[in-house]
């Protein structure tokens, strides 16, 4: 097997693996690099935010079954007693959450790196978050992992996988049916200055690539030494030098020796070879068109003509600050609800959204930490959402009608419940 330290950082969206390669010879290669992935995470455990004695604040409602259940199907599951895999765990700071958000969920994390498993377990046994087990596996191993899974949640990993597809597939064989299945991978237009620096240092590091101490050393002097009005070092100041200022996070972004950047064509290709449907972009206001040409209704009928992912790539090069991608694709079938049926709505059982914060009131930060403001009628009718109250009887008195329930669904101020008639 090649030395880890003599893998030198590729980005496989411009250097795709070699249909030639021998089969062998591919193997090696991808063991050595997913070694090279593993010995970065050792030497830098990532993420790197702090412990805690207690649960994490906030929340991130992607991690949430039921809100990310009801995003994907327009309903609230059946069960919230789940299976959740972290795949990628990292140093377990999803994971954590993962487990403080649902409370009746089986949690397990899994990730190459030894270093970073040892720090997540320590990281939920201090906040409490007990219901987790930990297993220092590649996703391309998943299949020892026994039973299959309700959610798998994997951030930032299929990026730095040297064969993406093959990770991808194996967490859809693993995958309950109508599971969903939770994604974030890099854009390539929105990180172009990052792409750039990641050579240089590269460059500058020649056969001592691989070591990431000394390539986030050079990193750091090379923004300090840069003019001022450099494209790079602007860049990182203007958006990355924050996050940027702990060397876990310089490292994980520009000493990388694996890194994938997809744009819409290259994401839906990969969607594609998972075997999985693709159930919608977990930020939808960012694919609205509108906010970018709905001033030229021309250039909106044109639009309308393109097939999803034309016009996902439209969006994406008009508007090309986009710096990864989330989404959530499921596995078949994944029953969805509409409620433009009056009956059925009326029937359901409402239920206020668990992700929001500052409720009892009218101004809250809803569930991607907006600020929303509601009318008396709605604020009346969120506070009649308790029990098994039926949105006939929560209506009552309010002076709100079912398009304005509609519209709270819609927002993901509410949950619904579709009672069995």
């Amino acid at each position: 097997m090649a030395d880890p330290s003599s893998i030198a950082p590729i980005n496989p969206a411009r250097n795709l693996a070699d249909a030639a390669v021998s089969p062998v010879a591919k193997s090696d290669s991808q063991t050595a690099v997913s070694s090279a992935v593993a010995k970065l995470y050792d030497t830098y455990p990532f993420p790197p935010e702090p412990m805690l004695d207690e649960a994490p604040p906030g929340y991130n409602w992607r991690w949430h079954w039921p809100s990310a259940y009801s995003f994907c199907t327009g309903r609230r599951p059946q069960t919230d007693k789940v299976r959740i895999l972290d795949a990628g765990c990292g140093t377990g700071v999803g994971t954590e959450y993962l487990v403080h958000l649902n409370f009746e969920a089986e949690v397990i994390g899994i990730d190459l790196s030894a270093g970073a498993i040892a720090v997540a377990t320590e990281r939920c046994q201090r906040s409490g978050a007990n219901r987790v087990t930990f297993h220092n596996l590649s996703i391309y191993d998943v299949e020892q992992v026994p039973g299959e899974f309700d959610l798998i949640n994997c951030v930032g990993v299929l990026h730095h996988m040297p064969d993406p597809i093959r990770g991808i597939q194996a967490l859809a064989k693993k995958l309950k049916p109508g599971g969903i299945l939770h994604i974030f991978v890099y854009a390539e237009l929105g990180r172009f200055e990052i792409q750039l620096t990641q050579e240089a240092i590269a460059l500058l590091q020649g056969n001592q690539r691989g070591d990431y101490k000394d390539g986030v050393q050079i990193g750091r002097t090379l923004f300090s030494t840069l003019p001022d009005q450099n494209r790079l070092r602007k860049r990182e100041e203007t958006r990355w030098s924050m996050e940027n200022k702990r060397d876990e996070c310089f490292a994980d972004m520009y000493v990388h020796p694996q890194e994938i950047d997809y744009n819409v064509n290259t994401l839906f290709d990969l969607v594609e070879a998972s075997g999985l449907d693709f159930v919608g972009f977990s930020n939808p206001q960012y694919w609205d068109l509108n906010r970018l040409v709905g001033a030229a209704p021309d250039l909106m009928a044109r639009a309308a003509k393109l097939s999803d992912r034309d016009r996902y790539r439209l969006i994406e090069v008009l508007d090309p600050d986009l710096t990864h991608y989330e989404f959530f694709v499921a596995r078949p079938p994944l029953e969805k609800t509409d409620w433009k049926n009056d009956e059925t709505l009326m029937n359901a059982i409402p239920e206020r959204h668990r992700c929001i914060e500052g409720w009892p009131s009218k101004s809250f930060f809803n569930y991607d930490y907006q600020v929303v403001s509601l009318s008396d009628e709605e604020f009346a009718f969120m506070q009649n959402c308790e029990g098994d109250r039926t949105v006939s009887a929560a209506l009552e008195g309010t002076g709100l009608d079912l398009e304005g329930v509609r519209v709270l669904q819609s927002k993901q101020l509410i949950m619904l419940t579709p009672v069995e008639q």
